[in-house]
């Protein structure tokens, strides 16, 4: 039995939970993170989601499976715009959040954030995808959320 396709990431952030969730779920936060990207979606277990361009094209959209305040967040997720990723179909994104000393003889506190997305069908494209664009995303969330300003700026989407 082969195992799923799926990509895991893993970073340490600077920041509470509680800040942490509020930035993975408030849609304003969210568009200074993830390169302009309106996000629609109350975040709520049950509540449709929806990764929306500004100009008004559907990237992705799904469900929220699972929404933990502070600890845990899962997106049922499909791409929209791309044919040959939408052709693969569902996926499930889950996001940990814990906190996690390190350095504790320097008294630096962070919290580590998990990334698992995992396509629940066949396919390589849609984690291929996945891994490429999860890594600029978390870069800037981290560094929004420990500087106030991001890595990467707003990129081309098409």
């Amino acid at each position: 039995m082969s195992e799923k396709p799926k990509f895991v990431y893993v970073t340490y952030i600077r920041t509470t939970p509680e800040k942490l969730w509020a930035a993975l779920t408030d849609p304003a936060t969210i568009k200074k993170f993830w390169f302009g990207i309106n996000a629609d979606s109350d975040f709520k277990q049950g509540s449709p989601w929806r990764l929306i361009f500004e100009d008004g094209r559907v990237a992705d959209t799904g469900e929220i499976l699972e929404a933990v305040s502070g600890k845990r967040l899962v997106i049922r997720w499909r791409n929209e715009f791309k044919p040959e990723l939408k052709a693969e179909g569902w996926s499930r994104c889950t996001m940990e959040i814990e906190m996690a000393d390190y350095y504790p003889d320097f008294g630096g506190k962070a919290v580590r954030l998990t990334i698992l997305h995992e396509l629940e069908g066949e396919g390589a494209k849609f984690i291929e995808a996945v891994s490429g664009g999860w890594p600029k995303v978390l870069s800037n969330l981290k560094s929004l959320l420990e500087t106030g300003d991001v890595a990467f700026q707003k990129q081309d989407q098409r």
